[in-house]
């Protein structure tokens, strides 16, 4: 498993070239391509933590970590130190899709949340609305199925599936090949939809302009004290499903501070996929910074 994040999407790469010998390396990008050309690091690193905690209050805690609670346990600065050789490759190839997009003036937008969110929902809406303006594609991430991609496609906006078996998130790998199959125009922009999970996919730059992290308001407004490293990665929050909130016990406003606690910088819509309310300015925030990249249709 991988040591970042526990997927079996970093199994030994060995074993998808010798089937039987153990797990196989799930990479099904719903198209051909070998994996004999480039090569992964899947290091099985085992790190063996000291579990000599207090336990007095009821919490074993490895970490304080992004949220800034509870200090005890193992130092994040092993942990950090760990993951970045993990991730060194991953950044890589993040590099070469950052300056792939840029060379093409493709802008890039990273869209994280949980499953549930709505988050293929609101970029139906978006695509609809923008579509008219901007050339636009999209890759999606999803374990199985090719649903969404479908769903994607009713829009008239060209979208290639990756599913990842039993991974957990899109790593800059895939979306290298990805872009190899997906038709993108100068002035474009790409939306990727990552694999719904609040935890692996902060870990994962894939060459994208920004993390957008989707939440909705049926999650609970602690999620980003739960999650840090999700919304301490993201430079936006979409709080959605907002035509929800009169029938739920959910705070706004302590939502919104528990994100820029764990991330200050982080900006904030509250929206609706269903009914719209936000999305104008979900729409401005993108075409500002695309203008810079891209240029909207003629």
């Amino acid at each position: 498993m991988c040591a970042v994040c526990g997927c079996d999407i970093s199994v030994v790469a060995e074993n998808s070239k010798n089937p039987g010998s153990g797990p196989a390396h799930d990479h099904d990008h719903a198209h051909p391509h070998a994996h004999d050309n480039h090569e992964h690091d899947h290091r099985h690193l085992h790190v063996h933590h000291n579990h000599q905690h207090e336990h007095t209050d009821g919490l074993i805690d490895f970490g304080s970590g992004r949220a800034g609670l509870h200090i005890a346990g193992m130092s994040q600065e092993r942990t950090i130190s760990i993951e970045r050789d993990i991730l060194s490759k991953n950044d890589a190839f993040a590099d070469t899709n950052r300056a792939r997009l840029q060379n093409a003036g493709v802008f890039a937008l990273n869209l994280v949340s949980s499953p549930g969110s709505g988050k293929t929902s609101l970029l139906v809406r978006t695509i609809t609305d923008l579509i008219h303006k901007w050339q636009i594609a999209v890759i999606e991430g999803d374990q199985q199925t090719s649903r969404d991609a479908d769903r994607i496609r009713a829009t008239g906006a060209p979208a290639v599936q990756i599913n990842t078996g039993k991974g957990c998130h899109l790593d800059a790998h895939m979306i290298g090949h990805a872009l190899d199959h997906l038709p993108i125009q100068s002035g474009s922009l790409l939306f990727v939809e990552n694999v719904g999970n609040l935890v692996c996919p902060a870990a994962f730059d894939l060459g994208e302009a920004h993390k957008v992290v989707v939440l909705s308001v049926t999650e609970g407004e602690d999620k980003p004290l739960k999650y840090p490293d999700m919304f301490a990665a993201a430079d936006l929050m979409l709080l959605n499903k907002s035509d929800l909130l009169p029938h739920l016990d959910f705070d706004v406003s302590t939502c919104l501070a528990a994100a820029l606690r764990v991330n200050p910088r982080i900006q904030s819509l509250t929206v609706s996929a269903r009914t719209g309310e936000g999305l104008a300015a979900f729409y401005s925030w993108i075409e500002e910074r695309a203008s810079v990249t891209a240029a909207p249709a003629s």
